[in-house]
């Protein structure tokens, strides 16, 4: 085992903990006969599950930071909208245009198209989901729980989360995919709380966005012969590296400013977040593997697909007469829990493939 641990560290610079869990799996599926089918079984189902491990505990020490921060009065509430834009405006701007640092070619453009259908699909899921699943629910809340269910965090949280496993790639498919819930957001999603905007300016909101505009530079940037120098490179991939930290550290002062951590249970709560992170991604998995969509669009497509509600559920709650405390619960439990989804999901797909 010891030489089995040192081949292992040497080769993938994989920890302990991964190994151990990793052991342990196999040995339940194949019995006491583990240590000899340690070496027939692929290399990228071992680093897949320490990636994911190593992310979850990425994940859970970022939001302690933030809320740590929160309670200590290090990022007070009035401070928390300038991290906003800056994640808005700077640094997942920063993050797609750097993806997009690859040679354009039939097959990228292909998948490009694949993976728009395809998220087209899945927001669809969700539109369906909201309509028919909170009918029971007082029409406050019922708000709350459609617009969340139609429009998620997968801007702040999902793009970092799948450039952390799928590398720059999977962020300019991901940018791509993005593009339906953009357009749900200002047309089905406002609705649920007001009149839906018009068409124009629903068209204008979305091709205006600073993270859609960052999509076209990406686009024209790959097609142009002409390469930024490596000092703007590599200062566009420095900022764009501050995506996930900021965006945890954000979810953690959330946190932070409930009082009763208790008070963000119920079941109703639990209804919304089985929805959200499981059987949105279930139906989104089931469509992409039925019609072979590839392992890494489809990896995006269901990875965003189960992202827990969005900050600016709890935003329009208090703007529209939603019900608000209800609304920032919604947004916290279902945060908290999708670092759990998150990982299962990023440890079931690799099977599918």
């Amino acid at each position: 085992m010891n030489f089995i641990y040192k081949t292992l560290k040497f080769k993938t610079n994989i920890d302990f903990l991964s190994i151990l869990f990793y052991y342990i799996s196999i040995q339940k599926r194949y019995g006491n006969f583990t240590i000899p089918f340690i070496y027939f079984i692929k290399w990228r189902e071992l680093v897949d599950i320490s990636r994911i491990l190593n992310l979850q505990c990425i994940l859970f020490i970022l939001i302690a930071i933030g809320t740590i921060a929160s309670k200590k009065g290090i990022i007070k509430p009035e401070n928390k909208g300038v991290l906003t834009d800056l994640l808005i405006y700077i640094f997942l701007p920063a993050n797609i245009i750097s993806s997009f640092n690859m040679k354009f070619t039939l097959e990228v453009f292909i998948k490009f198209m694949l993976v728009l259908l395809f998220a087209c699909l899945t927001q669809g899921i969700c539109m369906l989901f909201s309509r028919v699943m909170y009918n029971n629910v007082e029409e406050r809340k019922r708000k709350v729980l459609q617009y969340a269910t139609i429009c998620s965090n997968a801007a702040f949280l999902g793009l970092p989360i799948v450039e952390s496993i799928y590398g720059a790639e999977g962020v300019m498919y991901a940018s791509i995919a993005m593009v339906p819930q953009r357009i749900a957001m200002w047309s089905s999603g406002i609705s649920c709380f007001t009149k839906a905007e018009s068409p124009m300016k629903v068209f204008k909101r979305v091709a205006l966005h600073p993270c859609i505009i960052a999509v076209y530079i990406g686009i024209l940037y790959m097609l142009s012969p002409i390469k930024f120098p490596a000092p703007i490179e590599y200062t566009i991939k420095s900022v764009g590296n501050c995506t996930l930290s900021i965006s945890m550290i954000l979810i953690g002062t959330m946190l932070g400013e409930i009082d009763d951590v208790k008070s963000i249970f119920s079941w109703l709560l639990v209804k919304y977040t089985i929805i959200r992170l499981f059987l949105i991604p279930l139906g989104a998995v089931t469509i992409c593997y039925l019609f072979g969509l590839d392992y890494m669009g489809t990896g995006v497509v269901v990875l965003l697909s189960g992202m827990p509600a969005g900050s600016t559920t709890a935003i329009l709650a208090a703007k529209f007469d939603g019900d608000y405390i209800f609304a920032s619960k919604v947004v916290v439990f279902s945060t908290v829990m999708s670092v759990i989804s998150i990982s299962l999901w990023s440890l079931i797909l690799p099977y599918l493939y």
